[in-house]
C-alpha cells in the first residue's frame, strides 16, 4: 500500500498546474452573442473579471474624526407603553 501512496501524490500533482489558453475544440462553434450584444464576447473577455466580481481595494486611512450631524429623526425609545 505505501508504495502506492508515492505514485499516486506524484501524478496528481503533475497535473494541478495545466495552464493554457483557452480554444475551442474542433467541429464546435462559439455559443452565440448573448441578447442585445452586437458581438460575442471572445474568451478573454469571459474569463476577465470585471469591478463587481474583483472590487477594487480602499486604502484610505481615517485622517480626521469628523462629529456626526444631529438626526432629527433618531429618537429615543419611548418606554412602557
Amino acid at each position: 500500500m505505501r508504495r502506492l501512496i508515492l505514485p499516486v501524490l506524484i501524478l496528481s500533482l503533475s497535473a494541478c498546474g495545466a495552464r493554457g489558453r483557452l480554444t475551442l475544440p474542433e467541429g464546435e462553434t462559439p455559443p452565440p452573442a448573448p441578447y442585445g450584444a452586437a458581438e460575442a464576447p471572445t474568451p478573454a473577455d469571459l474569463t476577465t473579471p470585471t469591478t463587481q466580481q474583483r472590487p477594487s481595494r480602499s486604502d484610505e486611512l481615517l485622517r480626521q474624526s469628523d462629529e456626526r450631524p444631529n438626526d432629527p429623526f433618531q429618537l429615543p425609545p419611548q418606554g412602557g407603553r
